[in-house]
């Protein structure tokens, strides 16, 4: 086959050249290209990077191919971000990271992407193929490396086979129980011509929901008296949870949501009662306790949902477990099924929609009693100090629009966000379920890029946010105009209200020196705000919209305010301090 001259204008542009003779010219492309026009194929939009040596090829490829490229400062801040887009999207979110610390330093959105079930493919720089096994420069063994994180891991050795290659990490990141996908791309190999054709997209079909599984579905609810509906996991839409307010209001049942799932259901709708998680509404956990029946949705339904297995023993549940999952490993796995599923809780709802409800059910007191106890419990508890942050939610949930979206990281701060803000539409609360600090920050620049008509507001804690606010100048790049406000009371909150329970008084590792946050802000090219007092903050936050700018607004909280629930000294106390 004769090969283009390289001196040939229709050579070397777009990492395209033509070959072949008359009549019968093929295309072609180097490895980097061929990925892009993969990705293109997929319906790749937006990708994010930090850039390495390792992967020029596919940088040259990005170059004139339509998708952004989102280029951030650090592997870990980058790959929450793509992280974010596959819970926003529903798609995989797609990262490149070089090899190496480029890979390792990426590992903490590849975990979140696992725990969270998003799908998500990572893509890797290589070293050369014929470098392996020497310990070449940054060179590690992704399979070992990402091997217990990823669904998937893989090193693409035949540039040919690179459109396969990323058609199946696709489809695995979507198939079953969606996760993350690893390919590492050796250097020379995506730098390498080939002839590959763009192949056509993988178009899995879900296990199809009948009828007769909804029958069974409701015929185990039949026989209830205290029968709980649990939401939670990933592929869930707007439309899922409209089904999931139908079908409890059809046959009036309380619907509590998992670990930072709440905009799975309109908060404000009669039959939601809160979500089980890490400080939970103790009469919640009692009912998780007492109910007789569980219809788990979506959720792998773990340690968080039932308080370290406390509420519900796997040993002896004590119940009628219904567990609806997409992957079929899941249900039984911990707990005795009564009943599994294999299938999207959304497809499930919607044919229990298909189904007429009932009209008072005997377990009507037992939802309207937990509808009254969620309320109880959205009754604010004052917190020491000038700013209070059960006002400023409380404000934030009565004035956001309804589809505003709430990003969060770890930390103590988030229980009050938890507790107090009323979620109203799906896909209004991006937060990592893996308790990921740093995730707040790099998740609401993600949200506000794809949503740039949307207010994207980040709530943080002091600590959280050092670990990715070098994002910020992301943010100023890309003009994704997120308003972060950083609850500042100097520690690690989290780890000190655990410090103070099991070592009351005996400060040690916790405790925090910290910038002026406000300042930091103006110094990347946003806009910042210091509050000091509760009744300053919607004028701040008013300023912070006005600015058309990635805004910070410092919140300075008492430190006697531990937790959402409990104070330091009332902490020490029952600690016997």
């Amino acid at each position: 086959m004769a090969m283009a001259d390289s001196n040939d204008p229709e050579g070397g542009r777009n990492g395209c050249r033509l070959v072949g003779r008359k009549g019968d010219v093929q295309m072609v492309r180097h490895g980097g290209q061929v990925l892009v026009d993969q990705l293109t194929a997929l319906g790749v939009e937006r990708v994010f990077s930090v850039p390495g040596e390792s992967f020029l090829a596919a940088l040259d490829g990005l170059h004139d191919s339509g998708i952004e490229n989102i280029v951030c400062r650090h592997e870990g801040g980058a790959t929450m971000m793509a992280e974010a887009a596959g819970k926003i999207t529903g798609r995989p979110g797609v990262v490149f990271v070089t090899r190496g610390p480029g890979a390792t330093n990426a590992s903490a959105g590849i975990h979140v992407a696992k725990q969270d079930s998003t799908p998500l493919v990572m893509f890797v720089g290589q070293i050369a193929r014929a470098h392996r096994d020497r310990e070449a420069f940054q060179e590690l063994n992704y399979r070992a490396v990402f091997g217990t994180m990823a669904k998937w891991v893989a090193e693409v050795d035949d540039t040919d086979r690179l459109p396969e290659y990323i058609n199946r990490a696709f489809h695995v990141a979507m198939s079953g129980r969606p996760g993350p996908v690893v390919l590492a791309l050796p250097e020379d190999m995506l730098s390498a011509p080939c002839v590959a054709p763009v192949l056509p997209t993988p178009a899995p079909r879900p296990p199809a929901v009948g009828q007769d599984q909804a029958g069974e579905i409701l015929a185990l609810l039949a026989g209830a008296k205290r029968p709980l509906v649990i939401a939670g996991g990933s592929g869930w839409s707007q439309a899922a949870a409209d089904d999931l307010v139908q079908f409890s209001q059809g046959w009036d049942l309380p619907v509590a949501v998992t670990f930072r799932r709440q905009d799975y259901m309109d908060n404000r709708c009669k039959n939601y009662v809160g979500d089980l998680a890490f400080g939970m509404n103790p009469t919640l956990g009692q009912r998780l306790r007492d109910a007789d029946l569980l219809l788990i949705l979506g959720s792998r339904f773990g340690d968080v949902a039932t308080a370290g297995y406390e509420l519900v023993d796997p040993a002896n549940p004590g119940k009628v477990i219904i567990h609806v999952h997409p992957d079929p490993d899941i249900p039984g796995s911990i707990f005795a099924t009564d009943l599994g599923v294999t299938a999207q809780a959304s497809d499930v709802l919607q044919a229990l929609c298909r189904v007429d409800g009932v009209n008072n059910p005997v377990w009507s007191d037992w939802t309207h009693d937990a509808r009254a106890k969620y309320e109880d419990w959205q009754v604010p508890v004052e917190t020491p100090g000038d700013v209070k942050l059960e006002a400023v939610v409380g404000w934030l949930s009565d004035n956001l629009a309804s589809d505003a979206i709430i990003t969060n990281g770890s930390g103590n701060c988030a229980g009050w966000l938890h507790r107090y803000f009323r979620f109203k539409q799906f896909g209004t609360q991006v937060a990592a379920t893996s308790g990921s600090m740093g995730y707040g920050f790099p998740a609401a620049i993600s949200a506000k890029l794809a949503n740039p008509d949307k207010t994207v507001v980040c709530v943080v804690g002091d600590g959280c946010f050092q670990m990715t606010l070098n994002e910020m100048s992301t943010a100023i790049q890309y003009g994704a105009n997120v308003i972060t406000i950083v609850v500042n009371n100097g520690r690690y909150g989290t780890i000190r209200m655990h410090q103070e329970r099991s070592y009351p008084g005996r400060i040690s590792g916790t405790d925090l020196a910290n910038p002026d946050f406000a300042a930091l802000a103006v110094a990347y090219g946003g806009h910042g705000e210091l509050v000091e007092r509760g009744d300053d903050f919607a004028a701040a936050f008013a300023r912070a919209e006005a600015s058309g700018l990635p805004s910070v607004i410092e919140l300075t909280q008492d430190p006697e305010a531990l937790s959402s629930g409990r104070t330091l000294s009332e902490v020490r106390a029952q600690a016997g301090a």
